[in-house]
């Protein structure tokens, strides 16, 4: 770990001599390069600089303690002042340790796109996206980040067979990334007279959002249609094409979006979903271990690919990955993941422990 640091706080001694460099000031996309990084490692390197400083104050103490020239007084007040240092210390390794498995995380930073898709349950599964998706915008909402809907498609009785939205904050996708996966609810739908419980799911992708210095697309490389929006009927139709649908040639993928009235908007949107798209298909294809894992995670919506459940009748809610269940269905529902997010992040430290 401490070989990992000392590379770090040196790469930014390194940096802030290169945004400071002439050649690279007249260079606006290496600069923007440059201060990109500086600005990912620039809480981890003062980090390190005031755990180096802890570690030499306790150093110098114990060396204090161990000559015994003073007063047995005095000593006692080294002693108590070493042993509030320690905790400090004890407290700050893991800090530190938490925040160089984030750093090695090339997207850790990053805003995300997250889908979320009904799968295996048919109206019970449409109305579960919308459960899901409310509480994410509750979850972010509660850490003071900005959610902005990209394109959705409703369903008749109130449910959502697709949502896709932006989240935007501090450490998004380091926070999140974990809820990619099948989640499965169970429950009884209001139309079943018998009480019986059924079993729905929902797939959730979470895709860090790509910005323009990630990779660039090539606009010979993109198809674009427009066509008239649709909708349930009456005001919700568009009476221009202003709907965009996004073609990417060469990697053959396709992001459709209508939700704005305006072509140009439409189009927007859809571009930073296809560039977050496109850029999750270049990591995986770049590593294809990661690549299997997700299309695990994922999977096609089928409820046994699961990696949580949503027990309704128990007020129950199960993280599969960690074996961690949680009584409080109402407040996760609400919005409340930080119990969740805390386990799943201890789960990952200890995983990165074993193979570092």
């Amino acid at each position: 770990m401490f070989n990992k640091l000392e590379k770090i706080k040196n790469r930014y001694g390194e940096l802030e001599k290169l945004i400071q460099s002439p050649d690279v000031i007249q260079d606006a996309s290496l600069y923007k390069k440059y201060a990109k990084e500086l600005a990912k490692i620039r809480k981890l390197a003062s980090q390190y600089n005031e755990y180096l400083k802890l570690k030499s104050e306790i150093e110098d103490l114990e060396k204090e303690l161990n000559e015994k020239k003073h007063e047995n007084e005095f000593m006692a007040m080294i002693d108590d002042e070493l042993k509030t240092l320690k905790e400090r210390f004890k407290k700050m390794d893991l800090e530190l340790e938490e925040e160089l498995f984030e750093s090695e995380d090339e997207d850790s930073g990053k805003n995300i796109i997250m889908e979320i898709r009904s799968g295996t349950g048919g109206t019970e599964a449409a109305l579960f996206v919308s459960d899901l998706s409310r509480m994410y915008q509750r979850f972010a909402a509660s850490k003071s980040w900005t959610c902005e809907t990209i394109s959705s498609s409703s369903t008749e009785k109130g449910g959502t067979k697709e949502v896709i939205f932006s989240i935007k904050g501090s450490h998004v996708y380091s926070i999140m990334k974990y809820e990619s996966g099948t989640h499965r609810v169970q429950r009884v739908p209001e139309t079943e007279a018998s009480g019986r419980i059924h079993t729905s799911a929902a797939t959730v992708a979470v895709l860090p959002e790509a910005e323009d210095v990630d990779l660039t697309i090539n606009p010979q490389d993109l198809k674009i249609d427009v066509f008239r929006a649709g909708g349930r009927g009456g005001q919700h139709v568009n009476v221009t094409d202003s709907a965009v649908r996004i073609t990417h040639i060469p990697s053959g993928l396709v992001v459709s979006c209508q939700d704005e009235r305006s072509q140009h908007k439409n189009k927007a949107k859809g571009m930073r979903v296809l560039r977050s798209r496109l850029y999750e298909k270049i990591k995986s294809d770049r590593h294809k271990k990661i690549s299997a894992e997700r299309k695990t995670q994922v999977g096609s919506g089928d409820r046994s690919e699961k990696i949580r459940t949503y027990n309704f009748p128990d007020g129950r809610v199960t993280d599969h990955r960690i074996g961690l269940t949680l009584y409080k269905l109402d407040q996760i529902l609400n919005g409340d993941l930080n119990e969740i997010v805390a386990g799943l992040k201890e789960a990952e430290r200890k995983i990165r422990r074993g193979a570092a």
